[in-house]
């Protein structure tokens, strides 16, 4: 079977990101028959009232400007949709994710297309995926009381159907170093393909 693996970076860093050359070891190290590449740094749009006031109007009473204001939201779902596993490269900004991995969120986070409403709550529409989190952060570590990050990524992920979810972590680089690249390159030959 061919994989399709969605690969997120969120790092504001281009050069020098540990959470990219995590995310680029691990889409290696499971070897995809097809990826599709997302870069964060690349600035989305926040959130307009336009937007939301597109996105509250069904589908097929929406006007080409309304089509127009979710065409990049379209895609971005429709990348999830494709993708079998999604890596993404997640540094830890101040205990929590990049501004940059919020908007994403807020793109892909579409009532009917990437989870639904019933009596018991919302359901995730994405189910039967895998995600692997490449995180990294100076001084927080990862599972802390103070790592808003991992909890919010799970959470958000399971939110739209996304369980399977793995963590490789390099984190409190600032204390060691050499010491969390090793446990997190370990992780990573040790993942399962």
């Amino acid at each position: 079977m061919t994989r399709t693996i969605l690969h997120i970076d969120a790092s504001a860093r281009r050069e020098g990101s540990t959470s990219r050359d995590l995310s680029d070891r691990i889409v290696k190290h499971l070897e995809a028959g097809r990826i599709i590449r997302r870069d964060l740094a690349v600035p989305l749009p926040l959130l307009t009232e336009d937007w939301i006031n597109a996105n509250f109007t069904p589908a097929d009473q929406r006007d080409a400007v309304q089509r127009d204001q979710l065409a990049l939201s379209d895609e971005l779902v429709a990348e999830l949709q494709k993708a079998d596993t999604i890596v993404i490269g997640l540094p830890i900004y101040n205990f929590s994710v990049p501004a940059a991995f919020k908007a994403w969120i807020d793109l892909v986070a579409r009532v009917g297309l990437t989870f639904s409403h019933n009596e018991d709550g919302p359901k995730g529409l994405l189910e039967g995926k895998r995600a692997v989190l490449a995180i990294a952060s100076g001084g927080t570590a990862v599972g802390s009381e103070v790592d808003f990050t991992t909890s919010y990524a799970k959470h958000v992920l399971g939110f739209i159907g996304i369980q399977d979810v793995d963590i490789v972590a390099a984190d409190q680089m600032a204390l060691d170093a050499e010491a969390a690249l090793s446990n997190a390159h370990k992780a990573v030959s040790e993942l399962a393909a």
